[in-house]
């Protein structure tokens, strides 16, 4: 059995890893910390948990989890960085679902967080957990930094078409993206409030969002062509008034070698044996509760002019774009099957 730590276990990625953990073959969760609720049982805080663990929120102790083979961080960005080398150090292999180890370049990381990188070697070690696309460095890694829920949503959809150079022009990637208020995570804040959510649709981070310099810096690896540039790529994000779910609308304009290819028939040999990756058939579109609770990523493909493409990608913004993807990923770093735990089916309605 792997003996796991999840460290914030009080949060929306947490209770989500928990949950999926607890019904994962080969997993024993060991440790759970919340600053908070330390000395408390978890069904205290999560009543969906009662009778499912008999675990109680405990401080943080570095000693406790050097005992785990993984530990996975749902916590605050820059927590990570703090212990990861302790714990790598211990042969303990480490999974973060914050920012810390996510994006290389140490200039752009502490200009959009705010915050010095602590342990920078370890980051050039690191391996950015895109499951589908970063596999065989996975299976090797000490630390994988999992990606951000949007940029899974983007890189999936436009990873076909990157890898074979020439097919799109990069400059034009335009990337309309929507995502429910659990995203923002579980906190006590007024925009995020039931009376300011309900009946409302609104845009956010126009000027600038985060996830954008990682999508850039992650696109710039995927590309085929090591001369495309993706500084320009658009990319608003949106708040939805609904709790789970993420769709990003992803308009591409094709090279004429790009439209003269059948697309549809691109997409379903590319994601032919990938089993959280649903490629839809013609003329259909994918919404957000056909995933819902699960970790399957579904996409849809449609042509509006000879040289227009419009990728429509839906997951569950806290399976497949945060703790499923994270489990997905210790699967790999284990040597398990990836899907073992991640099997169940989306909530409908």
């Amino acid at each position: 059995m792997i003996s796991v730590g999840i460290v914030g276990g009080t949060g929306y990625t947490g209770v989500e890893l928990l949950r999926i953990l607890l019904r994962h073959p080969d997993v024993t969760v060991t440790t759970l910390t919340s600053r908070t609720e330390a000395g408390k049982p978890i069904a205290n805080l999560f009543p969906s948990l009662r009778g499912q663990t008999e675990l109680t929120f405990s401080d943080l102790d570095i000693e406790e989890l050097k005992q785990c083979d993984v530990v996975f961080f749902a916590t605050p960005h820059g927590v990570a960085m703090k212990h990861a080398e302790a714990l790598v150090a211990a042969n303990t292999k480490v999974i973060d679902l914050a920012a810390d180890f996510r994006i290389q370049n140490l200039d752009v990381f502490e200009k959009w967080y705010g915050l010095k990188h602590t342990c920078p070697e370890l980051l050039q070690q690191s391996v950015y957990g895109l499951s589908e696309l970063r596999r065989e460095q996975i299976k090797h890694a000490s630390v994988v930094g999992n990606p951000g829920c949007y940029p899974t949503t983007v890189q999936l959809g436009l990873a076909p078409l990157l890898q074979q150079a020439g097919l799109i022009v990069p400059e034009r990637i335009l990337i309309d993206a929507k995502s429910g208020v659990s995203g923002a995570g579980r906190k006590a804040e007024l925009s995020l409030v039931y009376s300011e959510n309900a009946d409302n649709f609104k845009a956010y981070g126009v000027a600038g969002h985060r996830h954008h310099p990682e999508i850039v810096e992650a696109l710039g690896v995927i590309a085929a062509d090591t001369t495309a540039s993706f500084d320009n790529i658009i990319f608003v994000p949106h708040l939805v008034p609904m709790i789970r779910g993420m769709l990003s609308t992803i308009y591409v304009d094709l090279t004429d070698k790009g439209a003269a290819l059948d697309i549809q028939a691109l997409y379903e040999m590319f994601y032919a044996d990938e089993y959280f990756v649903d490629v839809m058939p013609q003329g259909s579109v994918p919404d957000t509760r056909s995933v819902r609770g699960s970790n399957m990523l579904r996409m849809s493909l449609t042509k509006i002019q000879p040289n227009k493409l419009v990728i429509v990608v839906v997951q569950d913004n806290l399976v497949k774009g945060a703790a499923g993807q994270a489990v997905q990923n210790m699967n790999i770093m284990c040597g398990l099957s990836e899907n073992l735990g991640l099997t169940g089916i989306a909530l409908l309605p």
